[in-house]
């Protein structure tokens, strides 16, 4: 019979999902950045891959507080997300919706990145892991900002401009 999963099965299991996801989108964000048409979106896809380095850092000190080693597991999820990025960009390029294309996809990516990092937390609270539930909370408070950021900058102006078009 196979051993019965626990908590911290699916804990490090998730673990290895998100440190793949964060991988991934760390290769994925130079694409969006050199696709963006607007200055200020180059800019936040920019800025949000330097903190997207820091989260993978993150998520190696939480495999070291394991004791296991920092090792990433398919994601489908986040294969799913990126492509659906990378459609936005060849089927709208040279459009004026195509920020506002790629700031959707781009939240799709800060939600599934929330979603994983808000129940990794509760989930390192609950296993007594308070040093892996702090490194959680921090970037998840940096992936809620940069989600409000995108929403900031499609509503001051990249929607309308798509709009107008």
């Amino acid at each position: 019979m196979a051993k019965e999963k626990t908590l911290e099965d699916l804990f490090h299991d998730t673990l290895k999902d998100i440190y793949y996801a964060e991988r991934k989108i760390l290769k994925t964000l130079p694409k969006m950045a050199r696709a963006a048409q607007s200055d200020s979106l180059k800019a936040a896809f920019e800025k949000h891959r330097e903190e997207t380095e820091g989260h993978i850092e993150r998520l190696q000190q939480v495999f070291e507080l394991l004791g296991k080693r920092p090792q990433g597991k398919t994601c489908d999820a986040i294969e799913g997300i990126v492509a659906e990025g990378e459609e936005i960009i060849d089927e709208f390029k040279g459009t004026a919706a195509l920020d506002a294309g790629l700031i959707s996809s781009a939240q799709a990516v800060e939600h599934y990145e929330m979603t994983r990092y808000g129940t990794l937390k509760r989930w390192a609270t609950e296993l007594g892991l308070n040093d892996a539930a702090t490194l959680f909370d921090a970037t998840l408070k940096e992936e809620t900002k940069t989600d409000s950021d995108l929403t900031k900058l499609a509503d001051a102006s990249v929607n309308q401009r798509a709009k107008a078009a």
